[in-house]
């Protein structure tokens, strides 16, 4: 049987509007996804579009020839709905990139276009949901009909919450345009069925991302579909061991490929879960977990064939493919229910499925406050015995995680260096949370220190230790084009990462004979004898007249110094270096607290020592944002 060789999301021949006919298809639902929370919110909207009797298609425009758009009109009834995520500096998701272009483009027609609009944004951000906003305008603009108000999601309160509003007053509207009824018969309906060996050997996956046993014989080019199993050559621990936490310095391979990176780069790396919930998950529902199963979407139009890479088997889905750790969203807790034995078990799930009041409530203090992930439900709700392959259906996906890369490839063209703290932590039911990708990185460092870091052998592969299958994502944080220009990092803790590429570059360019500009670091850590990040290193830079270093240790001293204070104390200094000597200034770190209050104080400065009105001094910094030269790579 030869299911799935294919992978996932394998692009099928025509158009999706001819696909669309074909299947008898009035709705499509596209998704702009980087994390891949729009592209579940997608799938769930097509799912509830089934309770009310409309059969919808879910199409990554990536896939899709999107001048076709203007051929749905043609479709009674129709019905385009877009779940697009803004990321970095109010950019399209690397999926939605091309669309959006077109979008933007002279010459486009979309009159009598049904549409609606799901954006997924950050608040902390300063373009929040500018892509949902843009493209939920320009629609309009081209003639399209707007079915519902655009929605906005803010992943920084609580963008399920969010989305579940949206949806309501969203089916409101199309059931009143097109005089539908919901069908409350709110049996589950599944989206894939489970189709039963046996399989070859040669046809099941292990763990790849894209292509079947391309993990045995690697070929570039890589990226998200192809990652490069990158040999992790040396690991250290960065804080001093008095320290609780831990942060990680690690040095992946790149000299057998012809990956090439830029400083401020990202790498994505594809993270595996522990074992050890892997294993908990059989345990708890009592199955085999190396039994080899193909999920296949009943749809037989679908662009999406399988949810993940298939066949496969449930320890292969449960390690590499699904995401175990996060909190399940209501849809998910609404469609297990029905596996509860126990009234009480049942009853608490679907209220929390129910997007009731109370159902909220329930949600937020025994899912939100609580960190319950999905095996910590199955824990705590004994009858809940959900069929495996239901749960491997609706749990969403792993996604790699993204890093700024902590090297310069001028120095370091072999190899790409992570800096990242590890993540670990108790949760209020006593329970022990770990990051998933630098859980992996923190076993990696311990089976380094238990084999004296031995060289990695030709014949590694995944499955054995010492790899991490990653990917080069480009960033627009980059230093500036003339070495002249000073520059003014700003990276208190891990935010250091990319600065000490910039710092290494420019080093290097200066013992080229170049002429480099000053380059000034304000770093902050809590203790100098715990968590000083790379400290020999920049003093090294130091005594090399590369580096000019304010760092703010916040705990050292009886009150808290940080970052930002000494940003203020230096107001005049930084404000010559920008007004006068056209300096490039660089965040990087927490998008929440120390991005927002750097912005300000930037803003206070100018007002203070360029004699500007509030007004003026906003548009002043807008302006540097807007000529490159006010650039930020944050995290919240």
């Amino acid at each position: 049987d030869n299911v799935g060789v294919k992978g996932t999301g394998a692009s099928q021949e025509g158009s999706f509007v001819d696909r669309m006919i074909h299947s008898n298809k009035k709705m499509v639902v596209f998704y702009g996804s980087q994390t891949g929370t729009a592209e579940d919110f997608a799938q769930r909207i097509a799912k509830q579009a089934k309770r009310y009797g409309i059969s919808a298609a879910v199409c990554d425009p990536e896939e899709c020839d999107m001048e076709e758009l203007k051929r749905l009109i043609a479709i009674d009834k129709h019905l385009a709905l877009f779940c697009l995520a803004t990321y970095g500096e109010g950019d399209p998701t690397d999926n939605a990139q091309e669309f959006y272009e077109w979008l933007r483009g002279d010459e486009r027609d979309l009159t009598d276009l049904h549409y609606a609009v799901f954006g997924l944004g950050n608040k902390t951000y300063e373009h929040y949901n500018a892509v949902g906003k843009l493209v939920d305008k320009r629609i309009a603009e081209l003639g399209g009909v707007r079915v519902c108000e655009l929605g906005l999601g803010d992943d920084d309160g609580n963008v399920e919450d969010d989305f579940m509003a949206w949806t309501t007053i969203f089916w409101q509207n199309v059931c009143h345009k097109y005089e539908l009824v919901i069908n409350t018969d709110g049996a589950s309906m599944r989206q894939y069925k489970l189709v039963p060996g046996p399989f070859s050997v040669d046809s099941v996956f292990t763990g790849e991302i894209g292509r079947l046993k391309s993990y045995e014989k690697q070929k570039p080019p890589y990226d998200a579909r192809n990652p490069y199993l990158a040999p992790v050559t040396k690991s250290r621990e960065l804080f001093q061991k008095d320290c609780l936490r831990s942060c990680l310095h690690l040095e992946l391979d790149i000299s057998a490929t012809n990956i090439k990176y830029e400083v401020g780069y990202h790498v994505a790396v594809f993270p595996s879960n522990d074992v050890t919930l892997v294993n908990r998950v059989g345990e708890l529902l009592d199955v085999n977990l190396d039994e080899i199963i193909a999920l296949v979407n009943v749809d037989e139009d679908a662009q999406k064939k399988f949810p993940f890479p298939c066949p496969c088997s449930y320890r292969t889905a449960l390690t590499y493919y699904l995401d175990l750790t996060s909190m399940p969203n209501t849809q998910i807790l609404k469609e297990i229910a029905q596996y509860a034995t126990d009234e009480n078990d049942k009853t608490l799930l679907t209220l929390m499925g129910s997007y009731s009041e109370d159902g909220k409530i329930k949600y937020k203090e025994w899912i939100l406050d609580s960190c319950r992930s999905i095996v910590a439900i199955l824990e705590d709700l004994s009858s809940l015995k959900p069929p495996l392959d239901h749960l491997c259906e609706l749990l969403p996906r792993l996604h790699p995680r993204y890093y700024s890369i902590s090297s310069s490839a001028k120095v370091h063209p072999t190899s790409i260096h992570i800096t990242a703290v590890i993540v670990h932590f108790e949760t209020p039911t006593k329970r022990v949370a770990k990051g998933v990708a630098t859980n992996c990185f923190k076993e990696l460092y311990m089976r380094h220190q238990a084999i004296g870091c031995a060289q990695h052998k030709e014949d590694d592969t995944c499955h054995l230790p010492n790899r991490l299958p990653i990917f080069i994502r480009k960033s627009s944080f980059r230093l500036p084009f003339r070495f002249q220009t000073p520059i003014i990092m700003i990276g208190p803790g891990t935010g250091l990462a990319p600065f000490r590429g910039f710092i290494q570059e420019r080093h290097f360019f200066k013992t080229q004979g170049k002429p480099v500009g000053e380059t000034i670091l304000y770093y902050g850590c809590r203790n100098r004898a715990e968590d000083y990040l790379y400290e020999e290193e920049l003093n090294y830079f130091i005594k090399e007249n590369a580096l000019e270093l304010h760092v703010a240790f916040s705990r050292d001293q009886e009150e808290k110094i940080y970052v930002t204070h000494l940003l203020k104390d230096h107001g005049a200094k930084l404000w010559k270096l920008i007004k006068e000597d056209n300096a490039s200034i660089y965040v990087c770190g927490d998008a929440k607290n120390m991005a927002r209050d750097v912005h300000s104080i930037l803003i206070d400065i100018a007002q203070t020592y360029g004699n500007m009105t509030l007004e003026r001094a906003t548009a002043f910094i807008k302006d540097l944002t807007q000529k490159d030269r006010y650039s930020q790579d944050v995290w919240s």
